[in-house]
């Protein structure tokens, strides 16, 4: 006679196809961490194990790369996945910050270059330390660059000035 089995095991059991699809997440995964700068890799809580190999992925390509990954898919069933997932997400969260205030500050130069007297006086009131005097000679210069058609050494002092007082800003 064949064994019957109980529902909940039956439930339990999960489809080839589902399988597939886990591996295949654990896979994608692998891949973000071998994509990562060194830097960031140093924030993800992975055992040594498989550090080394995410590691050894970054040196590979192409067929190699594809079974590295297969193989880190397989190692990371062993790994706090969820705990990988949210180190990866702040990540993402603390870079696409970045990217945003880097936009505002080139927002501000290119409407103090535009003079844009409102800007000045938002950045003044934003930031105590704002040294207006010194951010007019910049636009002049960065004007008179323009018109010389020469590189825009006075712009990027004006970003790098502004990149300051927003650092300053937050400390």
């Amino acid at each position: 006679m064949a064994e019957r089995l109980d529902i909940d095991e039956i439930e339990e059991e999960k489809s080839k196809s589902q399988l597939k699809r886990e591996q295949l997440a654990l896979q994608a995964l692998g891949k973000e961490l071998v994509e990562l700068p060194e830097r960031d890799l140093a924030y993800i809580p992975l055992s040594e194990r498989c550090l080394e190999q995410v590691n050894d992925g970054k040196k590979m390509s192409r067929g190699a790369l594809k079974r590295q990954l297969g193989y880190i898919g397989s190692m990371m069933v062993h790994e706090d996945v969820t705990a990988i997932t949210d180190a990866l997400t702040a990540l993402k969260q603390q870079h696409q910050g970045k990217v945003r205030e880097f936009h505002q500050l080139e927002m501000w130069r290119d409407a103090l270059i535009a003079d844009d007297d409102n800007v000045m006086s938002e950045l003044a009131v934003r930031f105590a330390g704002l040294d207006r005097q010194h951010v007019r000679q910049l636009v002049r210069n960065t004007h008179k660059e323009a018109a010389a058609s020469k590189p825009p050494k006075s712009s990027r002092a004006l970003f790098q000035y502004l990149s300051e007082l927003a650092s300053d800003g937050e400390g």
